[in-house]
């Protein structure tokens, strides 16, 4: 069963938060009072909206996902391809910084009813065998956050334990001879965190690119988001996740020419 506070969370209920926001609505009474008698006759008083646990925030968050993001969405424009696919990465993150300068298209076993220039999308299932053409079909592909999804049922998808090796190996046979693979995933010690997704052991991710396939990046996000490329891939940091127990790991590796 999942701890307390996270089945509370589930539900939109955050402790955590709640109290921060408690704290806060003192600060919020006061300065909304010193406003109000300040404020010139050419403002309507609205409907409220506090906002009661951001006073010491930063100016925006530099988190996993903004790193992933910007170094993926750099290595694809150096690369040049020909064409590029993404299978489920964050379109509000992401695509829309490669749709910035170039075309992509997009599948996802979700619909995407909106229109973005620049981004083709299509509804696709990768845990089920590939249609014909998207077979060997493009020189540059992406999955970025999303492998360790597929078969949880979290997305609509049909539960299956397998879903990821399915997913991956579809995924790997829509690489061209000689293009790149772009992936990124949870990594830390390996386990299910049903159903939100998996984390893999770093052996586990290397692994799947140990044969046929060259690594041409690795880079680790740790737990303080700090960005390590190319760390040393020693046996002993390897088997230590990095020092990681939920950080993620992005691979960008091409694929032999002689496979299919």
């Amino acid at each position: 069963m999942p701890r307390f506070p996270t089945l509370l969370r589930s539900f939109g209920i955050n402790l955590r938060k709640m109290k921060s926001a408690w704290r806060g609505y003192a600060r919020f009474r006061a300065d909304r009072a010193k406003f109000r008698a300040g404020l010139p006759a050419t403002f309507a008083w609205g409907d409220e909206f506090p906002v009661l646990d951001e006073w010491d925030d930063s100016s925006g968050g530099v988190g996993a996902y903004f790193q992933q993001d910007l170094r993926v969405a750099r290595w694809v424009h150096e690369a040049q391809p020909r064409r590029h696919v993404d299978l489920g990465s964050r379109l509000d993150g992401f695509i829309g910084s490669l749709a910035v300068f170039r075309e992509v298209e997009v599948l996802d076993i979700r619909p995407q009813p909106a229109e973005v220039p620049n981004v083709r999308f299509r509804q696709l299932d990768i845990m089920q065998e590939l249609p014909a053409e998207w077979r060997a079909c493009t020189d540059s592909l992406s999955c970025l956050h999303s492998i360790e999804h597929f078969g949880l049922g979290r997305y609509g998808d049909p539960i299956d334990p397998e879903g990821h090796l399915k997913g991956l190996k579809q995924l790997m046979a829509m690489v061209e001879p000689g293009g790149r693979f772009y992936l990124s995933t949870p990594i830390g010690p390996q386990r299910i965190e049903f159903n939100a997704h998996r984390v893999f052991a770093p052996a586990t991710l290397l692994g799947w690119f140990a044969e046929g396939w060259t690594i041409e990046e690795f880079a680790v996000i740790n737990d303080a988001g700090q960005l390590i490329e190319n760390p040393a891939r020693s046996t002993a940091e390897i088997e230590t996740h990095f020092g990681c127990k939920l950080g993620v790991g992005i691979i960008a590796a091409r694929k032999q020419p002689h496979l299919t």
